[in-house]
């Protein structure tokens, strides 16, 4: 009978290929962990390219990010694993972190292009607003400290200039949210091209967000964050700013006018 450890390496390796195969990652870039204990972590190393690992090449460190032998000669963790560590010890509920280079959310966070915007309806009930860091310096800690707070309650992250973080129940799932949230930014890059992109009206969000907390996807943050980019109102008796509020009647006189 298989263990668990030899489902999830089998589970990274491939995963690894589909990032490689889809171009959510060049070259040796990218990182993909999974939740083996309380205090252990598969994950892959450092300077391997993704899309052409082998089992014994995933890699076993504790929560501080030390090896737990024994390892291969020459492995060692990435350094980018500090994410991965933050995730962990602040949401108990993710077991798998995907950090990737998905080309069209990267290209967007170049241009300032937000995906916070309430455009696409299963963006909004997966994700919410999907936050977009301030630079930091890649392979630093600054990563760490960008995705701090963020994470607790995001399951998905745009690291500006540089890539993406998505987290999941299990490291399958935070691969799926790394597509779906590159499938999503594919969508808005195409619009602008079009033309200018038209959020949903705010009744329409509130359905969206009924949903979201029906499938247990919704976070703390989701009031102020829909009220903040979409929108839509706190429910009484929670605080509405002039300017949100505005910008909620405003959408919904344009649904009535459509």
């Amino acid at each position: 009978m298989r263990d668990l450890e030899t489902d999830l390496r089998a589970e990274i390796i491939r995963i690894g290929q589909l990032m490689h195969q889809f171009e959510l990652v060049d070259g040796t870039s990218g990182n993909i962990s999974a939740r083996l204990g309380p205090d252990r972590i598969l994950a892959t190393p450092s300077g391997l390219a993704k899309g052409f690992l082998t089992p014994e090449q995933i890699i076993v460190v504790d929560m501080n990010g030390q090896l737990v032998p024994p390892t291969g000669p020459g492995l060692k963790p990435t350094s980018e694993l500090l994410m991965h560590l933050e995730a962990y010890k602040q949401r108990p509920d993710v077991n798998g972190v995907v950090h990737a280079h998905p080309i069209t959310a990267v290209a967007l966070s170049l241009v300032n292009i937000p995906l916070t915007d309430c455009i696409i309806p299963e963006s909004i009930v997966l994700f919410g607003p999907i936050p977009t860091t301030p630079y930091a310096t890649p392979s630093s800690a600054e990563n760490q400290q960008a995705i701090s707070e963020l994470v607790k309650t995001h399951d998905a992250i745009v690291l500006a200039h540089h890539g993406s973080l998505t987290v999941g129940a299990t490291v399958w799932e935070a691969y799926c949210k790394l597509e779906s949230l590159e499938h999503t930014a594919k969508i808005i890059a195409q619009a602008h091209l079009l033309g200018e992109p038209k959020s949903l009206p705010a009744d329409q969000v509130r359905k969206l967000i009924a949903t979201r907390q029906q499938w247990g996807l919704a976070q703390a943050t989701d009031a102020d964050e829909f009220c903040q980019y979409c929108g839509v109102p706190h429910p009484h008796p929670k605080h509405v700013s002039e300017e949100a509020l505005v910008k909620a009647i405003a959408a919904e006189i344009r649904a009535l006018l459509q």
